[in-house]
């Protein structure tokens, strides 16, 4: 075969790219560390490169996530040791002005030291991470508490709401009931009688201001015009009066205006049930539900007792848990249906026939704010205050505000507090060491959350111990895939470096030889 020298110089070119492209290749990975530099050096490895990066990646969103949530949760357990520091204050000054040998004058020294300590507690449930309220639930733009005047009564039956207070006072107002008609006292009266006044004071019982019957009705409420704070009662309220010559006599209705905090965060007490289809069946939800439940009748035609196939969706209706039964109702007026998180209790509102399609939507009050530390793990990082502190709260449903914890008083911290406060400068001895015993189980209760905020805390070292084994796993397969040996590559870029050489010099010598050399 004839050879050419276009032939000649296109093999010489051929083959010196193929080892050069070859020498290159290899230098690529040598600068990159990294066997695969795209898809089409390894298809398959490729895919495994990007699974594991998307892995990795989701590892560090949740070890950021875990950052954050120990910030939230150090903060709150931190904040909750100092108050159960100066709750131990409180108990100390409580002790103190428990005791009989303590004068008037005393106690109000203490009552100072009480004030400040109650204040301070305030500002410690008002906390924020990050300018967030911790112990605010969702409304984290805003301070979980805001002081305000609430009311104790002498007369248990008045202590937990049946009033509403406005306006502010540097001192505890001691309010009491006098009747004209019956000037000794120990008389139970309306609090719209004709005859009926009351008195008060602003600087602990020494003098007080009287205000003659009748108390002012409107509306069905009884105003009581305090100085700088407005006190308003249901007129169908019943008080036993004190004798008009003795403000000392412990015969009647006494209350004490003094301070506490409202709590102005949300709550995840309840949850409401909306009915479609039906009219005639209402919905009760109760329990602690994750999020909105749907829950949809498949079975027409049928009363409340039963039997009753439903489904349930937890996506909005989107998928379907379907073939659950109740077998019996609780009456033909009243069914149970069991749904994650609780139960859907129906009842007759004008009729007991469910039919095919009918659906009740539950949505649970919610407070927590949620991160995702695993793949199919959450942890709240924020608390209701309320349940931490008490003090008072209105319901999203309810006209007024109540004391949190209902008639377990004890338990709250702020409405204590508040008491000790207001005995402290009214001189009530009897009060103080009945507040003394409330302020163990007000503490009992910040413990107990304290130690749901510290569980908390272990979670999220046990999910980031987890997470950093998982990464140190993910690194290392990613490793095996993805990088190069660089020992073996070394060997391999001497021998191509060697090919191209050779070629270069052996082209070189081939192109010199001519036919005329040898003429």
């Amino acid at each position: 075969m004839r050879v050419t020298q276009q032939m000649m110089y296109g093999n010489f070119l051929l083959y010196m790219n193929n080892n050069l492209s070859d020498l290159m290749e290899s230098n690529l990975q040598s600068s990159s560390q990294k066997r695969i530099n795209r898809p089409s050096d390894d298809p398959v490895g490729t895919a495994r490169v990007l699974d594991l990066r998307t892995s990795l990646s989701g590892i560090a969103t949740y070890q950021k996530n875990i950052d954050t949530a120990k910030g939230w949760l150090n903060l709150a357990d931190t904040t909750l040791l100092q108050v159960s520091d100066v709750i131990t204050q409180a108990k100390g000054i409580a002790e103190q002005a428990a005791t009989g040998t303590l004068s008037k004058e005393n106690r109000e020294q203490i009552s100072y030291q009480a004030r400040q300590l109650f204040e301070q507690l305030v500002s410690l449930a008002n906390t924020s991470y990050d300018n967030k309220s911790i112990f605010a639930g969702h409304k984290v733009d805003k301070d979980a508490f805001a002081e305000r005047l609430w009311a104790t009564a002498s007369d248990n039956s008045l202590d937990n709401g049946g009033w509403t207070i406005e306006g502010s006072a540097d001192k505890t107002v001691l309010v009491q009931f006098t009747d004209t008609a019956a000037a000794s006292g120990g008389s139970v009266s309306n609090i719209g009688s004709a005859t009926l006044g009351y008195r008060y004071s602003t600087d602990g019982g020494q003098t007080f201001t009287s205000v003659n019957g009748p108390i002012p009705v409107s509306g069905g409420k009884a105003l009581l015009n305090l100085g700088g704070v407005k006190m308003t009662l249901d007129a169908g309220t019943q008080v036993t009066t004190t004798s008009i010559s003795n403000p000392n006599d412990d015969r009647g209705t006494w209350f004490w205006v003094r301070p506490t905090a409202q709590y102005m965060g949300d709550d995840k007490d309840s949850a409401s049930v909306d009915e479609y289809g039906t009219q005639t069946i209402a919905g009760q939800a109760t329990g602690s539900f994750p999020g909105n439940v749907t829950v949809r009748i498949d079975s027409g035609g049928g009363s409340l007792l039963g039997p009753i196939l439903y489904s349930y969706s937890m996506d909005n209706g989107n998928t379907w848990t379907t073939g659950n039964i109740m077998a019996s109702g609780v009456s033909s007026n009243a069914a149970t249906l069991v749904v994650p998180g609780g139960i859907l209790t129906l009842s007759s509102n004008g009729g007991n026939t469910l039919f095919a399609g009918d659906q009740f939507v539950i949505h649970p009050r919610m407070a927590d704010i949620k991160l995702r530390i695993a793949v199919s793990e959450e942890i709240s990082i924020n608390n209701v205050g309320k349940d931490i502190f008490g003090g008072v709260y209105q319901d999203p449903n309810a006209s007024n505000a109540s004391l949190v914890f209902g008639n377990d008083a004890a338990k709250n911290l702020f409405d204590v507090m508040g008491r000790l406060v207001g005995y402290l400068e009214t001189n009530n001895q009897t009060g103080i060491q009945g507040v003394l015993e409330d302020l163990d189980k007000a503490h009992s209760q910040v413990l107990n959350q304290a130690a749901n905020v510290a569980g908390r805390e272990n979670r999220l070292t046990v999910a980031g111990n987890v997470l950093s084994s998982l990464k140190l796993n993910d690194n290392e397969r990613l490793g095996s895939v993805e990088d190069i040996d660089l020992g073996e590559l070394l060997t391999k870029m001497a021998q191509q470096q060697l090919a191209y050489e050779t070629v270069l010099k052996s082209s070189s010598m081939i192109m010199k030889m001519t036919l005329t050399n040898y003429l």
